[in-house]
């Protein structure tokens, strides 16, 4: 019984820490993250902009979790095993390509104040993202919804904080192409061993 529970808490931890981790380094970039660069220099109101793009993932990615969860209730695991796999190896090949910003994604909640401006934005920027596609397939992979969307918002506000108090600065120094290297081989990896049935590691 020690044991099992010991394994359950291992698998919790790693759900925890491998989606922090994965959703942190594809963020770095992203259209998320620069939307979050755009609203700091528009509003130069850090707090509101930080609770807002917290709500919008929680709210995001709790359906994206929520998901993942049900694809695994009604989907044989072996199907299961082969769309994880090709998911996360798009996943890193997606990582790799470039992100914008359109415009009109930061004028659409003009007149809802900071926090809502945020919250809408976010929100809608995150539908069909690749952030919130990683949500769906690791809340699939490891039937621990809750602890992916923890680890998923925690990676987005990882990425995302900086980018609020510091702005562009903080862009120019980071080596996007070695982020997002680091990013897509993880993806791949997982999609590898997702494929060749290896349950260690990820």
């Amino acid at each position: 019984m020690v044991i099992v529970l010991s394994g359950l808490g291992i698998s919790l931890m790693e759900a925890l820490f491998i989606s922090t981790g994965v959703v942190a380094l594809a963020e770095i970039g992203d259209k998320t993250q620069l939307l979050a660069f755009i609203l700091a220099a528009r509003f130069k109101k850090p707090i509101p902009i930080i609770t807002g793009i917290l709500a919008a993932t929680l709210v995001n990615h709790g359906l994206a979790g929520a998901l993942g969860a049900w694809i695994t209730s009604v989907v044989s695991p072996e199907i299961m095993r082969w769309v994880l796999g090709g998911s996360f190896i798009s996943m890193a090949i997606w990582t790799l390509i470039p992100d914008k910003i359109e415009e009109e994604e930061t004028e659409v909640a003009n007149h809802l104040g900071v926090f809502g401006a945020t919250l809408v934005t976010f929100f809608l920027a995150e539908m069909g993202d690749k952030t919130q596609i990683a949500t769906v397939a690791l809340a699939a992979h490891y039937a621990s919804p809750l602890f992916v969307i923890a680890g998923t918002t925690l990676g987005m506000l990882i990425a995302d904080v900086p980018a609020v108090f510091v702005g562009n600065r903080f862009a120019a120094k980071i080596p996007m192409r070695l982020v997002h290297s680091v990013a897509a081989a993880i993806f791949a990896v997982m999609g590898l061993l997702t494929l060749f049935q290896v349950d260690k590691l990820f």
